[in-house]
């Protein structure tokens, strides 16, 4: 399990600003070097990039993955933390990924995981009661109205509805099952 729990965390990490595919890609070649916090500590960076590339910003997640397995070694003895606060302290964690890691690694719904999908897909929703400018924001706002027994579904409900229709320049509002009740559509 403490394997598992630093598998999906650096695949939390890897899949920001990149492909599903590319992520999924990178993290079988991890994994066929047996990806664990002692591999990853003996590995020397360039090695690490070869095996990561080609998902985005790829230097600097070579950097955040390193520095955050050498600080879970030490300070969590090779796991994962058990909450957000100290997950998103992390090099290259942030709250969607604290939100992510804390469901699926620990099974534990801590909050919404808000991304750039859900921000914008609940935006033109108007599922928040006034526009918000950050993701976080829309983390807040969301939970503040949504039954916490579906905080754990929503980020998998509109991601793959935000990569697919309701696309971030000219949605698919024609093709969209939404139109009749969706705010932005009738713009």
């Amino acid at each position: 399990p403490q394997v598992m729990r630093y598998q999906v965390l650096l695949s939390l990490m890897l899949s920001s600003q990149t492909k599903d595919q590319v992520t999924s890609a990178a993290m079988l070649r991890l994994r066929q070097r047996g990806l664990t916090v002692d591999s990853v500590l003996q590995m020397d960076d360039a090695t690490l990039g070869q095996i990561i590339y080609p998902v985005g910003f790829w230097r600097n997640k070579v950097k955040y993955i390193k520095q955050t397995t050498a600080i879970l070694k030490q300070k969590y003895g090779g796991d994962i933390p058990r909450t957000v606060e100290e997950l998103v302290q992390l090099p290259g964690v942030g709250p969607k990924m604290a939100h992510l890691a804390m469901n699926i690694a620990w099974d534990s719904v801590s909050g919404i995981a808000v991304d750039t999908h859900v921000h914008r897909i609940t935006n033109r929703l108007q599922w928040v009661k006034k526009e918000t400018k950050y993701p976080e924001e829309t983390r807040v706002a969301l939970e503040d109205w949504l039954p916490r027994d579906l905080w754990r579904e929503i980020n998998w409900l509109l991601v793959g509805f935000g990569q697919q229709t309701c696309l971030p320049v000219n949605p698919r509002c024609s093709e969209c099952l939404n139109q009749d009740i969706c705010p932005a559509a009738k713009r």
